[in-house]
């Protein structure tokens, strides 16, 4: 028999459902998307849930044993009564996602709920980026900005699930955003708005990356800017929780080659003591299977 978990990650743009062995391949057949949207409503999103979870039940075989169903969830969540309540999705808040997917897999097997920056960090503890440490925080430079902690192998819930929201935090003093938070000062979109308050004509971070890369100082500017404020924060929850490493993915991570050790430059010089100084920042080690493998990792771990 070959155990499996089934795997469903739910963002701001699609739902995914994936079958995924116990060594954290996803599996090709059976693996489904539908879209979604910040128009979403729990109609909308209830079908297209048992769209792409059916999908993958389908694709077990005769000699796969199922042993339960892993749920990554853009945020926040409700942990305790399996709901979720995404900021980018208001028409769902309250939305029983574990329940919709209970009732299309149709199995008695667990079935258990986090929020997607939670299960990023237990996929790259399990086979990625952090693998082997005791303590370990993976975070998403992105749209948006999140993240997820994990010590001694187990991902850190706290009391309804959310641990790890680096990205709502407050923003590091002396950096003027767009609202109050990390995720104003730090995120893709953020950066490009504060690059065209100061005069740049570009409208993307695509845009950001080629012209920092051609020598536009603003453009370099704004990059160098998200990075150091992630850096400050990082080394503050290094301290806080005696970090070993921190996983840095997402899109806008990889805007310029150098953006990863811009942030562990700002963590070195912003961390007020030794240990915390010595926590390592890597690049995120599973690109675009991590939400789906750290899903499976929820039963299969």
């Amino acid at each position: 028999m070959s155990t499996v978990a089934l795997a469903v990650d739910l963002g701001g743009t699609k739902i995914e459902a994936a079958l995924v062995e116990a060594s954290g391949l996803v599996r090709a057949v059976g693996r489904t998307r539908r879209p979604t949207g910040p128009d979403t409503d729990p109609a909308r999103l209830d079908a297209a849930a048992a769209a792409v979870v059916s999908a993958a039940v389908a694709a077990l075989g005769p000699d796969d044993e199922l042993v339960g169903v892993g749920i990554g969830a853009a945020g926040p969540i409700d942990a305790v009564r399996e709901t979720i309540d995404p900021v980018n999705m208001p028409g769902v808040h309250g939305f029983a996602l574990a329940d919709a997917v209970r009732r299309v897999v149709g199995r008695d097997v667990p079935v258990r709920l986090r929020h997607d920056g939670g299960c990023i960090a237990l996929a790259e503890n399990w086979i990625g980026a952090t693998a082997g440490t005791r303590a370990s925080m993976s975070i998403v430079v992105s749209t948006g900005v999140g993240g997820g902690l994990v010590v001694d192998g187990a991902l850190v819930g706290g009391g309804t699930g959310n641990a790890g929201h680096i990205g709502q935090v407050s923003a590091p003093a002396g950096f003027e955003g767009f609202g109050p938070t990390l995720e104003h000062v730090a995120s893709g979109p953020s950066s490009v708005r504060w690059a065209q308050a100061q005069g740049w004509g570009g409208e993307r971070g695509e845009d950001l990356a080629r012209d920092a890369a051609a020598g536009d100082p603003v453009a370099r500017a704004a990059i160098e800017r998200s990075a150091r404020a992630v850096g400050i924060v990082l080394a503050d929850a290094a301290t806080l929780i005696d970090l070993e490493a921190v996983a840095i993915g997402g899109g806008f991570s990889t805007v310029t080659p150098d953006y990863i050790d811009l942030v562990q430059a700002s963590l070195r010089e912003s961390a007020a003591l030794p240990f915390s100084r010595a926590t390592r920042v890597v690049p995120s080690g599973l690109a675009g299977d991590g939400p789906l493998i750290g899903a499976a990792a929820l039963v299969l771990r």
